[in-house]
């Protein structure tokens, strides 16, 4: 496949144009995740040392062509995942570490999850989506999303570990910026396998925690909840946040949960919660936040694309917030700001 030329020529052919150029980046900007989802799926990561390692032993490491390896692992030093250095040797950065397994920042399950098939070929018609106003997961793939993950374990697995990454990450601000100190137990409503919960309680030793996922979610919980004596103030609960939530808490948090569900469900979990929790108690919604105006937000709005494409969710401006609240007997007290993702605090109206 040929390309068009992206720098000044001195003969032939005119150079494309600066909006050309730009959009030409644009347009592959598919080809630089593909290759991100590559490293992570192959586990290149996880197979490097800290000393630079020749590729043919990476290759080795994990089973792929040598050859091969290297032409994406140099395609990937110019993303900064990697140094490449003579003679088909290759060092992890800074950067890179990200994807490992092991890393306290690790994105590996999210990458893996956004460069999978059955991501991938969904968000392929999202100009249908645009077109028909919802989601064409089923149309893609022959059922609805969740029954989908229900109906491929492997699937499901990869996307749990995808969304308990993208979780804990845009939402670790909250860790440390939220001020738990009022609080005796907190609820993790949708909490995945607890990575997050488990930071919370780690950072604040008074607190006691619940863990409440999909029973072949929670059947598999992070090995941080073990770690520290968390696991001794957290129980694990298992069942549908659309029936129900565990009862008592004084802190219900939705950590990138209600992007995924369109108001009518959103409102029914905040209802459960609202019934649920403890005199005085309240529901923080941890979310990437779309502006009320034309001010930029690039994560939130494309975010908000893959909701469109995938389950008729959707990324809320703190107005659409307010509105799903009051439809379910709470009221928007405040708005919390992070790094990424916001704390959105929701009390009895």
């Amino acid at each position: 496949m040929s390309t068009p030329s992206l720098s000044p020529a001195h003969d032939g052919p005119k150079p494309l144009s600066g909006s050309a150029v730009r959009l030409f980046e644009l347009i592959t900007y598919s080809w630089v995740a593909a290759a991100v989802s590559a490293a992570a799926e192959l586990g290149v990561a996880d197979a490097m040392s800290a000393a630079p390692t020749p590729v043919d032993e990476i290759a080795k490491l994990v089973e792929a062509d040598p050859d091969a390896l290297h032409r994406l692992l140099r395609a990937c030093a110019d993303l900064d995942l990697v140094e490449e250095l003579p003679g088909r040797t290759y060092a992890l950065t800074e950067l890179g570490h990200a994807l490992r397994s092991d890393s306290p920042d690790s994105m590996r399950g999210y990458a893996r999850w956004l460069g999978s098939p059955a991501e991938r070929s969904t968000m392929a018609h999202l100009a249908e989506a645009v077109r028909t106003g919802g989601p064409v997961f089923e149309t893609v793939h022959g059922t609805p999303v969740w029954d989908y993950m229900r109906s491929n374990p492997a699937s499901a697995s990869v996307f749990d570990q995808g969304m308990t990454d993208i979780s804990s990450q845009l939402t670790r601000s909250l860790v440390h910026g939220y001020d738990f100190g009022d609080t005796e137990c907190l609820v993790d409503v949708g909490g995945g396998r607890g990575r997050l919960l488990s930071l919370v309680l780690a950072a604040h030793p008074h607190l006691r925690g619940v863990l409440y996922d999909r029973p072949e979610v929670v059947s598999r919980v992070d090995p941080a909840l073990t770690r520290e004596g968390v696991a001794e103030r957290c129980r694990v609960e298992s069942g549908s946040f659309l029936d129900a939530v565990p009862e008592g808490g004084d802190a219900y948090l939705l950590a990138s949960v209600v992007h995924n569900w369109n108001d009518d469900d959103t409102v029914r979990v905040l209802t459960h919660c609202r019934e649920a929790m403890a005199p005085g108690g309240r529901v923080l919604l941890a979310e990437v936040l779309v502006p009320d105006g034309p001010a930029p937000e690039r994560t939130a709005k494309f975010m908000d694309l893959s909701m469109l494409v995938h389950c008729d969710g959707k990324q809320r401006t703190r107005a659409e917030f307010a509105a799903v609240a009051e439809r379910s007997g709470l009221r928007l007290e405040r708005v919390v700001p992070g790094a990424v993702a916001s704390v959105v605090e929701l009390v009895r109206a």
